[in-house]
């Protein structure tokens, strides 16, 4: 049986052991790393099985993983994978993979060099929403896409500084950039602007509370992609993700439902109930919708296929390998940049 071991005990890591626990019929739980002694015990317990280890240099030695999750915070990446690869182990890391672009680079090439299966947690394209998303942006010309997600400010203390998260954005919001290039289409420049100065009472808070994303993506389509971090209730912003063509629209809120308006006809108007179809442009009342519904931990299926792709020795089933999402990483990366110089930036994919 294949050895697994975990790197980062956190937060994340604990979402990823609840569905290692189900795969326990084909994947030994052998190795837990974390700098807090405490974090990497109480997975040892949690998993009921493996060692806990502070050093992963001597989790490797010792365990010999046949794989390895990397779970560890945006700023901390570069010698674990780096290590990792030296030693031909197959790794899945976490989003963002890294806060540089040109150590992300180097880390994706040096895994094809060794021909690693590799993945990352993109795992909202293991939804079940996907396959109807994929066919709306197949048989419709999508003329514009509006994406919005408004939060809070996550309780972790690297999270509120941008230079150790990348900022909501880079962090969070590269959920929505990545099922956007994953079910529509490549970006190709961006323009982004943010605020701050709405967030209070945090300490040593140091990130945008909101930004607005104008994209062109290659066909030619445009978007809007706006995130923020200000929210203390969900009442405060609708969050989701409008696909629009000429005469339909889809709403995809992730891992929730996926709305199609327009593939049913309209109900009938009252004498003033909607717009009324007049020479200026104004339109008549939507038609009907058809909604999916999420099914599932789209997680597990993330975390199974990577652990099967090792097993068998193909990583063709993997739908996030490092190096597609390294250009979702590039697309939230370029508005950063964007953001800090106040110009238009293009996404650098390869």
């Amino acid at each position: 049986m294949k050895k697994l071991a975990i790197i980062g005990c956190g937060g994340i890591g604990s979402y990823h052991l609840g569905h290692f626990k189900q795969f326990t019929d084909i994947v030994e739980l052998a190795g837990f790393c974390d700098l807090i002694p405490e974090r990497a015990e109480n997975f040892v317990k949690e998993a009921g099985s493996g060692k806990a280890f502070t050093n992963y240099i001597e989790m490797y030695d010792e365990i010999q993983p046949d794989m390895v999750f990397i779970c560890i915070p945006p700023y901390c990446h570069g010698e674990i994978e780096f290590e990792t690869i030296r030693r031909g182990i197959p790794f899945f890391v976490e989003k963002p993979l890294a806060l540089d672009l040109d150590l992300a680079r180097r880390i994706r090439d040096a895994a094809e060099a060794k021909n690693l299966i590799t993945a990352s947690g993109f795992q909202c394209r293991y939804s079940k929403l996907v396959e109807p998303n994929l066919k709306f942006c197949r048989e419709n010309e999508i003329v514009f896409i509006d994406c919005t997600r408004i939060g809070g400010v996550p309780g972790v203390f690297w999270w509120k500084d941008k230079d150790l998260s990348g900022g909501q954005i880079v962090e969070q919001t590269i959920h929505q950039f990545d099922i956007i290039r994953y079910t529509f289409g490549e970006p190709e420049e961006v323009c982004t602007y943010g605020t701050r100065g709405f967030v209070k009472g945090i300490p040593d808070y140091n990130t945008d509370d909101c930004s607005v994303t104008i994209v062109k993506f290659k066909n030619g389509t445009i978007g809007t992609i706006s995130t923020g971090d200000y929210a203390t209730s969900g009442n405060s912003f609708d969050s989701k993700i409008i696909f629009s063509s000429r005469d339909k629209r889809a709403e995809l809120k992730i891992l929730g439902t996926f709305e199609v308006f327009g593939e049913k006809p309209a109900e009938p108007e009252g004498e003033n109930g909607g717009f009324v179809i007049k020479g200026d442009g104004a339109l008549g009342k939507a038609g009907g919708s058809i909604v999916y519904h999420e099914e599932g931990d789209a997680g597990i299926l993330c975390d199974r296929t990577f652990i099967e792709a090792v097993i068998s020795g193909d990583g063709s089933k993997v739908r996030s390998p490092y190096r597609d999402a390294f250009k979702s990483v590039a697309f939230t990366m370029a508005c950063n940049e964007s953001m800090a110089t106040g110009k238009p930036v293009k996404v650098e994919l390869e």
